[in-house]
């Protein structure tokens, strides 16, 4: 039949798969025999503190007649407390951090008719069955998205930007922003991850002597971020003041997928799904692909001035009124805090300096500069 061994815990019975490849092919489940079946592990090379896996399941089916090729996917979700990542918590910490991030989400995400709800444009993938393996994980089997490799062009942002806002805006996706059942706020952020490393990280006179700090930051940068600090509550209690719509809580380029043949996006990664202010969703959008390398920073200002107009004008044709200036203000204070705070290279300050990391470095300075010039001028 083949190994399916690696899928460990998140494995189901052959009479279960069965159902699953009917499902998919759209056949009587009483008819299907699954041929040959093997697991593989999908080659992933973003960190992620609640996935335990991510899995191909390949083989054979049949009903008796022709033989037919399946492919599902599989994602292990777990509590962050299980990640490796956790040690690096301060023991102190360490309720509150695993209470901050919402592993549930997702395996509620699709429980729920989320999919019927999206606005024209956006689809995700179709759940086949969720599992509960213990108190602390889960596994997701889905079908597979078909997704092609696209260049991020100013139409392909502005199009995202728009369907963002309309599923920001949309009375029917509002409905389940909350299905994930999370209580975490933006004042928890600040109270927690803030305030326990980011804001303590910034006030640390050693970590701006480092090479990779000093050298891509300087002192200009250093006095502005510092000033940003103690202004964070400030920022955070005028992000609680504005309206919450929906927001999928990770709508970087590389969760947004393109499949050949439909004018949209296959939206994907749901475990930060959840109401946040008006344009949270905006600040992913922008820097995601920055972050991992895949665009240069030099990118941020045309990206800008893509999606900041779309984006309004999807909250408006979904009946949601605000001005561009209130938007903007917003945007920029979510992107200060969730992502310009925390640009300094902290998880390499261990390692020696190379001229790779120097690089690394002097994006995420790029975005740092970026992100305190655009709450300057909201």
């Amino acid at each position: 039949m083949g190994d399916r061994s690696i899928l460990g815990p998140a494995d189901v019975s052959d009479q279960e798969l069965a159902a699953m490849v009917a499902v998919d092919r759209g056949v009587d489940p009483h008819l299907v025999r699954l041929v040959d079946v093997a697991a593989t592990e999908v080659a992933y090379d973003l960190p992620t503190i609640t996935t335990a896996g991510r899995y191909w399941v390949r083989g054979t089916a049949t009903t008796g007649e022709e033989p037919w090729s399946f492919e599902l996917f599989v994602k292990h979700v777990h509590s962050w407390e299980r990640s490796p990542l956790f040690a690096m918590v301060p023991e102190d910490l360490r309720e509150r951090a695993a209470a901050s991030v919402p592993w549930r989400t997702e395996p509620l995400v699709y429980r729920s008719d989320l999919a019927a709800r999206l606005p024209e444009g956006l689809r995700m993938p179709r759940s086949l069955g969720v599992y509960d393996l213990d108190e602390l994980s889960a596994a997701v089997w889905l079908t597979t998205v078909p997704a092609v490799p696209v260049a991020w062009d100013a139409d392909r942002f502005r199009q995202a930007a728009y369907l963002l806002g309309r599923f920001a805006a949309s009375p029917q996706v509002i409905e389940r922003g909350r299905v994930g059942g999370h209580p975490f706020t933006i004042r928890d952020y600040l109270e927690g991850r803030l305030t326990g490393q980011v804001l303590p990280m910034l006030r640390d006179d050693g970590v701006w002597h480092h090479p990779l700090v000093a050298g891509a930051f300087g002192d200009e940068l250093h006095s502005r971020l510092l000033a940003a600090a103690d202004c964070a509550p400030a920022y955070v209690e005028e992000l609680v003041s504005l309206p919450q719509l929906a927001s999928h809580g990770d709508a970087c380029p590389n969760n947004l997928l393109v499949v050949d043949g439909y004018d949209g996006f296959v939206m994907i990664d749901f475990g930060f799904l959840t109401l946040e202010p008006v344009g949270f969703d905006l600040a992913q959008l922008l820097v995601g692909d920055v972050q991992t390398g895949r665009l240069p920073a030099s990118r941020l200002d045309e990206i800008e001035e893509t999606i900041l107009p779309a984006y309004l004008e999807g909250l408006g044709d979904e009946g949601f009124e605000t001005t561009t200036a209130q938007l903007r203000r917003a945007h920029a204070l979510q992107l200060m805090v969730f992502t310009g705070l925390s640009t300094l290279p902290w998880e390499h300050l261990d390692r020696p300096p190379t001229p790779a990391l120097h690089a690394v470095a002097a994006e995420r300075a790029a975005i740092a500069r970026f992100s305190l010039d655009l709450l300057d001028a909201s």
